[in-house]
C-alpha cells in the first residue's frame, strides 16, 4: 500500500540543493538605506531559517506574532516570510510595516503576500511552489542570507553554503539509512529529544520534536542540558510505578558541547536505562556550524519520515493544521 502520496521521500533528496537555488532566488533583490537592524517575521517553518541564522551568530530579531515588535523601526530591515503567502499573522506585521513606511522584504510562494508585494513595489523573493512549508527551509534559508549580507547585516555565507548543499547530497544514501535504523527503534514510542550548547541556541531538539510533531504525526517533546538535569530527568523515576513503558529519549551530541555536558548525557542516559526507558545517543555530523546543523535536520528529516511510513500515515499532510486555520476564519 502505498502511503507517501506526495512523494516526500523525492522531496527529502533533493532538499539539499535549495541551499544553492536559494542564493539564486534572492541574487536581483536590490536594497537602499543604511540597516542597524533585522526583523524577521514568519511563523512554523517559514521561521526556522531565521532561528538558524542566530545559531550562526547572526544578530536579528524574529518575531513570532501579530503585528510588529517594539525593536521594529525606521532603522530596521523588515523581512516578511510566509511560504503559503497567506500566514495572517505575518501579512499583519507586513500591513503594519507598510502603514510605517518601514524597508521591506517579502518572500513567499505566493499569497497575499506576494500580491500586497506588487501593490506597494516592495522586493519579493518568490519560492517556487508545490511542498510543504517545513519542506522549503534550503530555498528561505539561502535567501535570507543573502538578504542580510546585501543590507550589511551578515557577512557573505555563499561558498559555505554551496559547500554545505553537495556535502548533503553526496550523504544522501548514508543519512537515508542512519534515519531509517532509528525510525525502528522508535515504532510505537514516544519520542523526547535533548541536546545542549551550540545546538540548544538553534533548538534543534524542538525542531526534531516538530519533524516528529508534523511528519510521523506523533506526540514528541524535547529539553536541553544542563537544565534538565536540575528538574525533568526527576520524572523518568515515575516510569515503574505508571507503567510507562513507550519512551524513547534521543540524545544529539556535538563534538563542540562543554566537556561538563558531554558527561552530564552520558550519565543521564545512564539514568534514563536504569529507570526502564529506552535511550539513543546521536553524534552530529562533523563540519561547519552550517554544515552540522542541515545534516542534522536532514536526518530528522529521514527519522520522522520512516517513522510515519511504519505507521502507514502520509507524511506530508497536516490536516488539523488546515482545520484549524479554516475554523479561525469562521
Amino acid at each position: 500500500m502505498k502511503v507517501d502520496h506526495s512523494n516526500m521521500r523525492q522531496i527529502i533528496i533533493d532538499s539539499p540543493k535549495q541551499l544553492e537555488d536559494g542564493l539564486a532566488l534572492a541574487k536581483d533583490i536590490k536594497l537602499q538605506g543604511i540597516f542597524k537592524n533585522a526583523v524577521v517575521c514568519g511563523m512554523g517553518g517559514s521561521a526556522l531559517p531565521a532561528d538558524i541564522a542566530r545559531a550562526l551568530g547572526i544578530s536579528l530579531y524574529v518575531h513570532k506574532d501579530y503585528n510588529l515588535p517594539p525593536t521594529a523601526d525606521q532603522n530596521s530591515l523588515i523581512i516578511c516570510i510566509s511560504y503559503s503567502g497567506n500566514t495572517e499573522e505575518t501579512i499583519s506585521a507586513l500591513k503594519e510595516a507598510i502603514e510605517k513606511k518601514l524597508t521591506v522584504v517579502c518572500m513567499a510562494s505566493g499569497g497575499q503576500i506576494e500580491v500586497l508585494a506588487k501593490k506597494h513595489n516592495l522586493p519579493l523573493v518568490k519560492i517556487p511552489v508545490g511542498i510543504q512549508p517545513r519542506c522549503a527551509t534550503g530555498y528561505f534559508f539561502s535567501a535570507l542570507l543573502t538578504i542580510l549580507a546585501k543590507a550589511d547585516l551578515a557577512k557573505d555565507f555563499s561558498q559555505d553554503i554551496q559547500e554545505t548543499s553537495k556535502k548533503l547530497q553526496d550523504l544522501k544514501d548514508s543519512l537515508e539509512k542512519e534515519g531509517k535504523t532509528l525510525a525502528k527503534k522508535l515504532a510505537k514510542k514516544i519520542p523526547i529529544v535533548y541536546a545542549s550548547g551550540f545546538m540548544k541556541t538553534l533548538s534543534i531538539a524542538r525542531i526534531w520534536k516538530i519533524k516528529f510533531n508534523e511528519n510521523s504525526k506523533i506526540p514528541a517533546f524535547y529539553n536541553y542540558f544542563p537544565e534538565l538535569n536540575h528538574n525533568e530527568m526527576v520524572g523518568y523515576a515515575g516510569l515503574k510505578k505508571l507503567d510507562i513503558k513507550n519512551l524513547h529519549t534521543i540524545i544529539l551530541q556535538d563534538s563542540s558541547d562543554h566537556p561538563r555536558n558531554v558527561k552530564r548525557m552520558a550519565l543521564t542516559a545512564n539514568l534514563i536505562k536504569k529507570s526502564g526507558a529506552k535511550v539513543e545517543i546521536i553524534n552530529i555530523k562533523e563540519g561547519s556550524p552550517l554544515f552540522k546543523i542541515f545534516s542534522s535536520l536532514l536526518l530528522g528529516d529521514w527519522v520522522s519520515y520512516y517513522l510515519a511510513l511504519q505507521y502507514k500515515v502520509d507524511p506530508t499532510p497536516v490536516a488539523m493544521v488546515e482545520e484549524f486555520k479554516k475554523m479561525m476564519q469562521e
